[in-house]
């Protein structure tokens, strides 16, 4: 394992490029049980200089390291600052793909499973319990894959076969997709199965059809 040291010394363009990208940047600021100050406190803010050192690297790399990323963090993040920095979480992840999509906030809550269709891109999060997975205790967290190069965010967090999804209308209806995000089914912690959203954000906001 190499150390590389502070985050914030750290230039994605001239550390060895990686597959994989995983981070949790820290959740003090992000908690219910913290002073919430959200990705504007001192350690949650970390979270903006992992998405500047993938965006070095795509950069340096042409779009082709890292492939994936994966954010942990816990749940608290859905409410922080009334659900604004969740929303920020998936915008700027979006964007180190696409500089265009706009996320909107849902008009409801965040749904503990969800996931966002690029154009040549695809993020999925999901609440995972530490007690379904060999762990003595009750851990709540939540999991975020992002595929940088395709559809595969879904298949990484979610089992298709046990799961039915409500799919919208990419384009001008993507507000009303982040409403479905927020008024659908809760995915089932302890099974995969459940219903999840999907905010269908192609075709750049220049229209589209359900798929």
């Amino acid at each position: 394992m190499e150390h590389l040291g502070d985050i914030t010394q750290i230039d994605g363009g001239e550390i060895e490029p990686v597959d994989v990208i995983t981070f949790g940047s820290p959740c003090q600021d992000l908690s219910i049980a913290g002073q919430r100050a959200g990705l504007a406190g001192e350690r949650s803010g970390l979270f903006l200089e992992a998405v500047r050192v993938i965006r070095e690297m795509r950069c340096k790399t042409h779009g082709k390291h890292p492939a994936f990323a994966v954010w942990e963090n816990v749940p608290g993040a859905f409410s922080s600052n009334k659900g604004e920095d969740f929303r920020r979480v998936l915008q700027e992840l979006a964007a180190l793909c696409d500089d265009t999509v706009s996320i909107p906030r849902p008009a409801g809550r965040w749904l503990t499973a969800g996931e966002i269709m690029g154009d040549d891109y695809s993020i999925a999060w999901r609440v995972m319990d530490a007690q379904y997975w060999g762990v003595p205790q009750r851990r709540r967290r939540i999991a975020l894959v992002v595929d940088f190069g395709g559809q595969r965010a879904g298949q990484i967090l979610f089992k298709p076969a046990g799961m039915s999804r409500d799919t919208y209308p990419s384009g001008a209806e993507t507000q009303g997709a982040a409403g479905g995000i927020a008024g659908g089914v809760d995915l089932a912690e302890g099974s995969l199965r459940g219903t999840c959203a999907v905010y269908d954000c192609r075709g750049n906001g220049s229209g589209g059809s359900p798929r």
